[in-house]
């Protein structure tokens, strides 16, 4: 019985990845809370950070919360399947230059850049459908293809610096990089709440994940 924890540190669409979680998991006795109390995410066996916003509005939140210590034990120091989506995946980087310079998590090295406008037919932000092409296997891709449409919004890039741990891209003036994964973290650019069957897949295939 699994024990999902999503994380409540004050940042958008919480609401919807916990919907999406519990549509994954009808008939099952698994739980979900949302919270950012230690005590469920020390107690979970699985974690997910969501992200909306700017990546020093998100990490600033985590520190508000004072939770940076147990996520780390438990995303980066423990064997226990971690999420992040959207920003949350990009927090999981070395650094972002999203307004600034601010320092990541560094879970998974990389940094994050603003996506490169090479047209003027190119809107920033990178917004809606987009088909993933696959770079590297992984049990999160379980029944996922090349050419399966996901749902982004985001004008910012996660650029990992080892190229083993870019599972997928997406084409967008250039290679976008869809999903990433280090040990037993993942992390999602698109939003598998917003993806229909193929980001519930996505979810089923997470909860079902053991690193």
């Amino acid at each position: 019985m699994k024990k999902i924890c999503v994380i409540d540190y004050d940042s958008g669409n919480i609401k919807s990845v916990y919907n999406a979680l519990k549509k994954v998991l009808v008939g099952s006795k698994s739980s979900v809370v949302i919270s950012s109390k230690k005590e469920d995410i020390r107690e979970a066996s699985n974690i997910i950070l969501p992200g909306v916003g700017s990546f020093k509005t998100c990490i600033d939140g985590l520190k508000r919360k004072r939770i940076l210590n147990i996520l780390e034990e438990k995303g980066f120091k423990s064997c226990d399947p971690f999420l992040g989506i959207c920003v949350g995946m990009q927090m999981l980087s070395t650094k972002s230059f999203e307004n600034g310079n601010h320092a990541g998590l560094n879970w998974i090295p990389g940094k994050v850049k603003k996506i490169s406008q090479v047209n003027r037919s190119l809107k920033i932000p990178h917004m809606g459908w987009n088909e993933i092409i696959i770079d590297n296997g992984h049990p999160i891709l379980n029944e996922i293809k090349n050419g399966d449409h996901f749902y982004f919004i985001h004008s910012y890039q996660m650029k990992v610096f080892s190229q083993e741990q870019r599972l997928a891209h997406v084409s967008y003036g250039g290679d976008i990089t869809a999903i990433v994964a280090k040990d037993n973290m993942v992390g999602l650019q698109f939003h598998p709440e917003k993806s229909s069957l193929s980001g519930m897949k996505i979810i089923q295939n997470f909860l079902e994940w053991q690193p």
